[in-house]
């Protein structure tokens, strides 16, 4: 039976994954969250790390995680451009939430390039990550960023990363590369029926939110 946990850095979320010692790690924080995240993770046995999104909020230390664990970074195709730049698919905002936070975000994430691991593999809808010791697919969740996932646990547990969020109270992602994909994202995240919902930004909660 796997088992979630939330490591918090400020307002970034990652989470580890863990089936007994096997564990893999869900998005990996900001630069300043790395001692946080490194010692969490070395209470296990690392398999993998898996990226929501390629945003420095939760790629930035992928690489070095990785090299230090020596383990593969997955992460969707569509988001290997934004190791190059942000600019490649930047983002929008609704509401006034939005505004805030994409304000508060746009010149770091203009200046901050995220490290491209050197074990890298790419994911996608329905990927089984059994063989990483975890009972637990790859779901594609587009329109924060194209290339955004997500990873269902046991169909219980949905890590979402950006595709929603609860900045404060949870609802359709509020910064988007497209509008039209993150709605239907959240309306495929509603249709899975019930799950517990843990996000890049925010607590936990049932799979009830604002649709957008």
């Amino acid at each position: 039976m796997s088992q979630i946990h939330w490591i918090k850095n400020k307002t970034d979320n990652c989470y580890i994954v863990s089936e007994g010692k096997d564990a893999i790690l869900v998005d990996t924080a900001s630069a300043e969250g790395y001692e946080r995240v490194l010692g969490e993770c070395s209470k296990f046995n690392m398999r993998l790390i898996v990226l929501t999104h390629v945003h420095f909020d939760h790629a930035e230390n992928a690489a070095k995680l990785a090299e230090h664990f020596g383990i593969p970074v997955a992460c969707h195709a569509a988001d290997m451009e934004l190791f190059d730049s942000y600019d490649k698919q930047p983002l929008k905002s609704y509401g006034l939430v939005g505004k805030v936070v994409l304000d508060a975000s746009l010149k770091v994430l203009r200046e901050t390039k995220v490290e491209k691991p050197g074990n890298i593999i790419t994911v996608e809808e329905g990927d089984d990550l059994s063989s990483y010791g975890i009972n637990a697919k790859i779901i594609e969740l587009p329109g924060h960023t194209k290339g955004s996932i997500g990873v269902d646990v046991e169909g219980k547990y949905l890590i979402v990363g950006d595709a929603l969020d609860n900045w404060i109270s949870p609802a359709t992602g509020h910064l988007y590369s497209d509008l039209e994909e993150i709605k239907r994202t959240a309306d495929k995240i509603k249709s899975l029926g019930e799950r517990t919902l843990y996000y890049g930004h925010g607590k936990p909660t049932a799979n009830k939110f604002k649709l957008l």
